[in-house]
């Protein structure tokens, strides 16, 4: 993860309204006039800290993939098996999509706007998929499982699904139905029952 500037007073108040109207609108429907406004700051000003929308996106995504990693470490407990810190995730998730009045996730839909491989944005939001990934892999490997990989794949595929599902407020029930389905592969992939 790069190390960004500490930014002004100005800069922080233009990412934080661009933030709240990216995650809410989209990035495509919110232009940088609109940001502006809002943060009550001229365009030239944005694009002076910023240098362009891309680059605004992409701290956007920094910000809040650090916001995230945060969060699931914060609800992690290194105490408890590696088994049950896998399900914490789920956990984390849940939490999380009732503090943030959950609209899905706001890097599959970033993705979703951000077709060009080119995209800032798109190495943030490949690389919070991947810290996941990773972190669950380490897990499944203290917790003894026989393709740590694959398991790690599952949950992730899990945690994807149940996070747009629930989104769409098609299944409440979407995270922890996921939890008691990555129970059973837990169990399965480490021969045991928790």
């Amino acid at each position: 993860m790069e190390t960004e500037k500490p930014l002004t007073p100005a800069a922080e108040r233009i990412l934080t309204v661009a933030g709240k109207l990216f995650y809410g609108n989209g990035i495509h429907a919110v232009g940088v006039d609109t940001i502006a406004a809002e943060a009550g700051v001229t365009k030239k000003t944005l694009y002076d800290r910023f240098g362009s929308k891309a680059e605004l996106v992409a701290l956007y995504l920094r910000r809040r993939d650090e916001r995230w990693r945060e969060w699931v470490r914060s609800r992690d407990d290194p105490r408890a098996t590696p088994a049950r810190r896998m399900l914490r995730v789920f956990d984390a998730l849940a939490e999380w999509m009732v503090k943030e009045n959950s609209r899905g996730c706001a890097f599959v839909n970033a993705h979703a706007e951000l077709p060009s491989a080119d995209h800032p944005g798109r190495r943030v939001i490949t690389a919070s998929k991947e810290w996941l990934l990773e972190h669950l892999r380490d897990l499944a490997a203290e917790a003894g499982a026989r393709n740590p990989r694959r398991l790690a794949e599952t949950l992730l595929i899990l945690v994807e699904g149940a996070t747009v599902t629930a989104s769409l407020e098609v299944v409440p029930t979407a995270v922890t139905t996921a939890k008691r389905v990555a129970q059973s592969l837990i169990d399965e992939a480490t021969g045991s029952a928790e």
